[in-house]
């Protein structure tokens, strides 16, 4: 039997991401462990939630550092320090790149069908925003390999949701966070399953 999956958990936020794989793999419904939770905020909702659970807690506050690299690097120090197999992005909102031995080994989540409504600045509402603007049929997640640029890289998985004719902002993230809640776990169970079918 293969030893659970390690899992380094980035967020900036309230952590609902974080609680979710916290919530499945106590349900032993992932094999996984968190071996830690680093937090580009000092006042992160998401760490008393981590906290809670008994989890380590690193805060590394990206307005400490001159640059991108240099607080990619404080970080990747930590993830280091506590091993991982798989470094998943929840809500992390400053650009982490990425070290050549992580290549692969970084996910992250996006609340809309990546290529569309992606980039620099298209986070949380915004998002959401921007799919009712566009006026498009269906929304939904996509979880993928990061690289270096924002909401970039080899897709793992997609989940659609449509988008109704009253849908506001926060109907329609709450519709497509029940897809993440399930795509997020799927594409770390086929991760450590060896069956990552990228496209």
């Amino acid at each position: 039997m293969k030893d659970p999956l390690r899992l380094a958990v980035l967020i900036s936020g309230s952590g609902r991401t974080l609680q979710n794989f916290i919530d499945l793999i106590g349900r032993g419904e992932l094999p996984a462990t968190i071996t830690v939770v680093v937090s580009s905020r000092a006042d992160a909702p998401g760490i008393e939630r981590a906290r809670r659970h008994g989890l380590p807690v690193e805060v590394i506050p990206r307005r400490q550092f001159p640059s991108a690299d240099s607080f990619s690097d404080a970080v990747t120090a930590v993830i280091d320090r506590y091993g991982a197999d798989l470094i998943l992005l929840a809500g992390f909102l400053s650009l982490f790149r990425i070290a050549p031995r992580y290549a692969r080994r970084v996910m992250n989540i996006h609340p809309a069908l990546l290529p569309r409504h992606g980039g620099k600045g298209m986070y949380g509402h915004r998002v959401h925003e921007a799919v009712l603007a566009a006026g498009d049929a269906e929304s939904g997640c996509t979880v993928h390999f990061a690289d270096n640029e924002y909401d970039h890289g080899p897709v793992v998985l997609q989940r659609k949701v449509p988008v109704l004719p009253n849908d506001t902002p926060d109907s329609l993230a709450e519709r497509v966070f029940r897809e993440e809640c399930i795509a997020y776990p799927e594409a770390v169970r086929r991760f450590a399953e060896d069956k990552v079918g990228v496209r």
